[in-house]
């Protein structure tokens, strides 16, 4: 077959790539695969597409959040702003925090020794869980080392223990969720995103008998929209199903103690299973899922995610307990950062800059191609000293590529001037669409 891509067999996907398999040095007859080959033409056809990565080379400064130096590929330096993090509240240079993880190390030492069920559970991953558990008013948390590992673990383990399952999932949930339901190979069925109307189409047509859970975020982080907490539940009780919410894009920043939007929308009781992460508001790393006893229980023992992964080290643990509870004490800071976030929104739209649709602390700004994103990123940073990292394609779909900002309350009105002067100045530059300017 002619053009054929090496990775996925579909006809015209590697137009110009030619045939992949050895030739030359072989004998009579060798067709073996050209593996070097192979791997350059998937990484051409990324860079056709305009969505090459280049990773910056940053160093945060400690205590200085937002900033940071830049060193470039010829080892020069220069001081940068970091505009897309998500550390969304600065968490990761609270010195609660960082003081909180050295004092783990000296007294526990660096790794944690182990998987959790051999010699990787201390006294630190104990009260981390309690610590979750109490956050979102349940009984119990489980550990995992990253809301990526929580998320697949948690729901393909799920089809494991409740046998003829029926997972509902939105048609914007990510990877993580995606990966986790494919991998549980059960029963699935997609509504559109945050249709309930759809959701209970699709609840309606289901056995009424087969175990179902609805599965969906709180926060939408590219687009920044939020998820209908009490339609959603209604819906269950309704149609006999459970619950899954990912709250990783809000946990820390939503409810009066940083529980989430279930919390601040006063549904936390009524889900099922909370999963959140420890790597964005609370500054360090991990993911984790709270639920009842039993659901925690059997999950912690059928999922291979968990079982067969080294746990954190304990200074993470340590860390995360200690942003924890400097969180669920200080709703101050969720304030700062909500008007920080709604600060910068007007800016823009005074400007005329294309902001997307967001009722959350995300803003998304709209290229709408993926070689124009990387361009007006890269003269953010070498010219403006403004990190932030384009969003292409898979991430997003193609022709809806965007500049994501996460403003935190740390970023002041003078950094918000000068980042939305070098916008004002390379939509210009760069030919991209805008729109007329709205009052703030």
């Amino acid at each position: 077959m002619d053009n054929v891509c090496p990775r996925c067999e579909n006809p015209g996907a590697s137009k110009g790539t030619g045939d992949l398999r050895k030739t030359s040095n072989a004998g009579p007859g060798d067709k073996s695969m050209d593996y070097k080959a192979a791997f350059a033409s998937a990484l051409e056809s990324i860079r056709a597409e305009g969505r090459y990565r280049v990773f910056a080379d940053l160093k945060r400064h400690r205590g200085e959040f937002p900033r940071a130096t830049w060193t470039r590929g010829d080892g020069s330096e220069s001081d940068v702003v970091v505009w897309c993090s998500n550390d969304y509240l600065g968490q990761g240079q609270n010195p609660v925090v960082t003081e909180a993880m050295k004092r783990a190390i000296d007294e526990a030492g660096a790794g944690s020794g182990g998987t959790r069920n051999i010699s990787g559970t201390t006294h630190y991953h104990v009260e981390l869980e309690r610590e979750l558990a109490d956050l979102h008013r349940k009984e119990a948390a489980l550990l995992f080392t990253s809301g990526y590992v929580s998320n697949e673990a948690s729901l393909s383990t799920l089809y494991k223990i409740l046998p003829g399952l029926i997972i509902f999932s939105d048609a914007l949930n990510h990877n993580s969720m995606i990966s986790g339901i494919r991998a549980g190979k059960g029963a699935r069925h997609i509504f559109r995103h945050n249709d309930l109307e759809h959701l209970e189409e699709l609840l309606a047509t289901a056995d009424p008998a087969a175990p179902k859970l609805i599965a969906l975020e709180s926060v939408y982080s590219m687009d920044g929209d939020v998820a209908d907490l009490p339609g959603t539940v209604a819906l269950a009780k309704r149609y006999g199903a459970m619950t899954y919410l990912d709250e990783v894009h809000a946990v820390g920043m939503y409810g009066p103690r940083g529980a989430g939007v279930a919390e601040r929308d006063g549904v936390m009781a009524e889900i099922d299973i909370i999963e959140g992460t420890l790597g964005k508001a609370f500054g360090v790393m991990g993911g984790y899922i709270a639920a009842d006893a039993i659901i925690v229980d059997a999950i912690r023992s059928f999922a291979d995610g968990f079982i067969f992964t080294t746990s954190l080290p304990p200074a993470l643990a340590a860390g995360a307990v200690a942003s924890i509870r400097y969180l669920k004490a200080h709703d101050e800071i969720r304030v700062a950062h909500q008007e920080r976030a709604a600060a910068l929104k007007a800016r823009m739209l005074k400007a005329g800059l294309p902001v997307m649709p967001s009722v959350c602390h995300i803003v998304p700004v709209l290229v709408g191609d993926a070689v124009h994103c990387k361009m007006i990123s890269d003269i953010l940073l070498e010219d403006h000293g403004i990190y932030v990292q384009p969003i292409n394609y898979p991430t997003v779909p193609r022709g809806t590529e965007r500049l994501r900002f996460t403003p935190s309350p740390a970023h002041t009105d003078a950094m918000m001037d000068d980042l939305v002067a070098a916008l004002e100045t390379l939509w210009v530059r760069c030919n991209v669409q805008r729109i007329g300017g709205v009052a703030a």
